[in-house]
């Protein structure tokens, strides 16, 4: 089971994640590595919101391949390159999440392995 953490005496979080996700007893833990905006036909998109949708896409795959859906995702890590816009990215997430919650990082970073990856997405899942 895990259960959001939200301390009454810590200011509450600056967009739509927990601040902290405790897993009690999971059986089954999922780390993926960090997943890029490439489409199953080899394809990136040029557009942010498409390759954030992208990454998504990929990760929702591995969930279900894991048996596992977005209601176990507890720890989320987002990387995008400097100067891009945040909002399509945090905007994927959110509709990705349908709502759930989870422990969420964005870090900005001067590039990512190929030039035309503008984000990547990292996650921990337990069931």
């Amino acid at each position: 089971m895990n259960l959001e953490i939200a301390p009454s005496g810590i200011a509450p979080t600056a967009a739509n994640y927990a601040h902290a996700v405790l897993s009690v007893g999971p059986s089954r833990l999922l780390h993926t590595s960090g997943i890029v905006p490439i489409a199953v036909d080899g394809s990136v998109p040029t557009d942010l919101a498409e390759q954030a949708d992208t990454v998504w896409r990929n990760l929702l795959a591995i969930l279900e391949q894991a048996n596992m859906t977005v209601n176990d995702v507890v720890s989320i890590t987002t990387y995008v390159v400097v100067g891009e816009p945040l909002a399509p990215v945090m905007a994927a997430r959110d509709a990705a999440l349908r709502g759930h919650r989870a422990a969420s990082t964005l870090v900005t970073v001067p590039a990512l392995a190929r030039p035309e990856w503008r984000m990547e997405i990292a996650l921990v899942a337990a069931r």
